[in-house]
């Protein structure tokens, strides 16, 4: 039988600000370097430091992973093979603590496999060495680029989100949030729910909210305006009737429980039911 409705991140990574498309230059930048050859990080550094950027280095993949769980990079050049941690390994810990600084790997072993691999760990892009100024500056530009459109969507889902409101219902005052706790308690429940109120104050509304809360929202949803049908003809609406059960019965109907049955029934004005009736 169906329900019935009676209605009466640790991330910390900072971007700075947008990158200008078309390659220009960039806003300051927090950046990370880890490679454990000195002359990678000093060549980088040189590069990012003329576009004003801040370049930190670490040699030591220890150092570098602690540097970056810190969450104080906006953007982080990581190198894939390393004595002792690896590449890899600091990306995947990097993405598992939740860290929302870019990750570019930086390498000599540069394979397709490795790259795809490095991509599905959540690496922003893939740099191989020796790499030139402009090409630095290419991934770099193209990693903030990411950066920015990732947020603007972000930015944009959560504007849809609230306007959409809470399953369809728009109001975020102190009572509408009680409101929101008491459907979200309710929703899972198999029990009958009765909405106490005047007449437009979205009793519909919240019935439904509850059915899109509810495992039973891939069900049906139905309503049913008990104080628009007679006595009569109430009851072979709720219930169904077979045919020539009663004069005019030219076709078995099903009822509205048995429409809904897996759903949600929605009883509209269920106080305006004749005692009779409810009996």
């Amino acid at each position: 039988m169906a329900p019935r409705h009676s209605g009466r991140g640790r991330s910390r990574a900072r971007m700075n600000g947008n990158p200008i498309r078309g390659g220009g230059p960039a806003p300051r930048q927090r950046i990370l370097i880890i490679d454990d050859e000195p002359v990678v990080g000093l060549s980088a550094t040189r590069i990012l430091a003329v576009d004003g950027h801040q370049v930190d280095t670490r040699e030591n993949p220890q150092e570098g992973l602690q540097a970056a769980l810190s969450g104080d990079y906006d953007v982080i050049f990581l190198d894939m093979v390393m004595p002792g941690l690896d590449g890899l390994e600091i990306l995947r810990r990097i993405k598992s603590a939740g860290v929302a600084s870019e990750v570019v790997i930086i390498t000599g072993y540069s394979t397709v496999q490795s790259a795809v691999q490095a991509m599905r760990l959540g690496a922003a892009d893939y740099l191989p060495k020796p790499f030139s100024p402009e090409e630095l500056r290419m991934v770099f530009h193209k990693v903030l680029e990411r950066s920015a459109l990732i947020r603007e969507n972000q930015a944009l889902r959560l504007e849809l989100r609230s306007r959409e409101g809470f399953a369809g219902i728009v109001g975020e005052s102190r009572a509408m949030e009680r409101v929101y706790a008491t459907l979200r308690r309710v929703a899972p429940t198999q029990g009958t729910v009765l909405i106490i109120g005047e007449s437009g104050t979205g009793k519909e509304l919240l019935a439904r909210a509850i059915h899109e809360l509810s495992p039973r929202r891939e069900r049906m949803f139905v309503a049913c305006d008990c104080s628009a049908l007679a006595p009569t003809l109430l009851e072979s609406e709720l219930f169904g009737h077979l045919k020539g059960s009663f004069t005019g019965a030219v076709a078995s109907k099903p009822g509205l429980f048995e429409v809904a049955d897996g759903g949600t029934l929605f009883r509209d004005e269920v106080a305006n039911i004749s005692q009779e009736t409810q009996g």
